[in-house]
């Protein structure tokens, strides 16, 4: 079975892709790619993965990022956090040695908005692109194809990359220059993390209750407080079952972002700077590979 969900692709040029990163987010990613009909060559720190996507998707397999990139038009990144995206960008073994004059770097990775400013201008003294361009949706998004795309960048830069990333995107949008995607990004994960808190919040209130939360959540549902958190995550809070989605771990590094750069930008933030304490908490309790809505373990 095809670790994507079959979906239908905007006719476009067979381009020669390089796909670093095969996570729970860039395997399905790169899969889609190839099931458009893009000739791409794949990366991943751990060799085994890329060849089992190679046996799933056709395609190629590479050494290292270097090697991957060589030849390549367009070349996508989805790693872990900064130093990682460093990692696979930069250096004798990195995709930029190796990319040819005029290709166009697009780096999925949740990462700093300074670092996306970085890499621009280092990619620009080559002759290259780059647009920052994290996603949001998760590992449900990436294998149905129905990601939201934010991107930073030039507008030239973008539009190359554009129809690519419609492969498993249902949203693809330019918000400005080169860490633009990032920080719009941020401002994502700042309503998750007080969407999921006032969450938990009403799921545990309505248990002390004595109420029936599932029926409660179908009611509320149908409302004001509709949201795709209280879709999604309010009948599993219920359940007490947090064995999926994305994990807190992650949660951590993203917000770990957000308050670097509300301390550069003079943004306040106390109920996210509060959520995070909070998130710290249930890694302190061995949570960290939960769902992060498992928040509502520390009320129970």
């Amino acid at each position: 079975m095809s670790s994507i969900t079959a979906r239908s692709y905007e006719p476009s040029e067979p381009l020669t892709l390089a796909f670093i990163g095969l996570g729970v987010m860039g395997y399905p990613m790169a899969g889609h790619l190839a099931r458009a009909g893009h000739r791409v060559c794949v990366y991943n720190r751990t060799a085994s993965r890329a060849q089992a996507w190679v046996a799933e998707f056709g395609g190629s397999a590479a050494a290292t990022p270097r090697e991957a990139a060589a030849g390549a038009q367009l070349v996508l990144s989805c790693v872990g956090n900064d130093d990682d995206v460093r990692a696979v960008l930069l250096g004798e073994q990195g995709a930029m040695a190796a990319a040819a004059p005029g290709a166009v770097l697009v780096d999925h990775t949740t990462a700093s908005a300074e670092l996306a400013r970085q890499l621009s201008a280092q990619a620009a003294e080559r002759g290259l692109g780059f647009v920052d361009a994290p996603v949001s949706g998760g590992q449900v998004g990436a294998v149905n194809g129905q990601l939201t795309i934010m991107c930073g960048g030039q507008a030239a830069h973008f539009e190359r990359a554009r129809t690519v990333l419609q492969s498993y995107a249902r949203a693809v949008t330019l918000l400005g220059e080169a860490g633009a995607g990032q920080l719009c990004k941020m401002v994502n994960q700042i309503c998750i993390a007080g969407l999921l808190q006032g969450l938990s919040e009403a799921v545990a209130f309505g248990q002390r209750a004595g109420l029936p939360m599932e029926q409660v959540l179908g009611v509320i549902g149908k409302g004001a407080a509709q949201s795709w958190q209280l879709d999604q995550r309010g009948p599993t809070m219920v359940e007490d079952r947090f064995d999926f989605g994305f994990a807190v771990d992650w949660m951590r590094k993203d917000l770990g972002l957000v308050m670097e750069e509300a301390r550069r930008n003079g943004a306040r933030l106390p109920v996210t700077a509060l959520v995070d304490q909070f998130y710290a908490a249930v890694q302190a309790q061995g949570g960290g590979r939960l769902d992060t809505s498992s928040l509502v373990k520390l009320l129970r």
